[in-house]
């Protein structure tokens, strides 16, 4: 991708709910505008199927910030086909599997990993200068200097069926299980999903990926940086 990257440094942060077409607008943004991309949340699966495979006790704090010290966790950042590694195994199809998907929120609610995390992140966003970032806390901590911030949201019951197709699963379990990571990650403790207050809400319930594309290329218009 090193020869796809414009000039020009611009940052933009995507937040959002799970379901809310955050990885696909991200991913087509990036590509649109010459730029890097990062799945923040890929990083927090990686570190969960790392704690999962040491046996660790997800409430044991301290044992899974000591695997999250210890990990190599390496992700790349091109749009068109990136690649997630935890300790030199390709991890990028495990990652998404309903074990992992389970533990994620308790994983990512510790916050030494998220120091950790963030930390790395920032780095990464640094190292870019032309990057879209995804997640749930990147207009808010991780990018809070972005040149546009975006908070994507949808209706529970698009949330529902759009992830339900993604994993061929039952609709009605899904949307259980958004449900779940919905309130343990708008409540915890530290860095909890949030609406940065200067980000710009975009429903995407009735939207289709290029339209979601394309406002948000208006948006960098105007700022002068798309």
């Amino acid at each position: 991708m090193e020869e796809n990257v414009r000039a020009g440094r611009c940052v933009v942060a995507v937040d959002g709910p799970s379901g809310s077409g955050k990885s696909t607008v991200s991913r087509r943004l990036a590509v649109s505008i010459g730029a890097r991309y990062l799945d923040t949340g890929a990083m927090y699966r990686a570190l969960t199927w790392a704690v999962l495979r040491s046996g660790v006790d997800l409430t044991d704090t301290e044992s899974v910030a000591k695997v999250a010290g210890e990990i190599d966790l390496r992700i790349g950042t091109d749009p068109q086909g990136y690649g997630v590694t935890a300790d030199g195994v390709d991890v990028a199809t495990a990652i998404r599997g309903p074990e992992v998907t389970g533990a994620v929120s308790a994983v990512a609610a510790v916050g030494a990993v998220r120091e950790l995390l963030v930390a790395r992140q920032r780095q990464v966003i640094a190292d870019a200068g032309r990057i879209v970032v995804e997640g749930r806390d990147i207009g808010s901590v991780v990018a809070p200097d972005a040149d546009l911030k975006v908070y994507l949201t949808a209706s529970e019951a698009a949330r529902a069926q759009r992830r339900s197709a993604e994993d061929a699963a039952d609709v009605t379990a899904t949307a259980a299980d958004l449900a779940r990571r919905d309130k343990l990650d708008s409540t915890r403790k530290v860095n909890p999903l949030q609406q940065a207050p200067d980000a710009v809400v975009l429903d995407t319930t009735e939207l289709g990926i290029d339209e979601v594309v394309a406002r948000l290329r208006a948006l960098l218009s105007e700022r002068g940086v798309a």
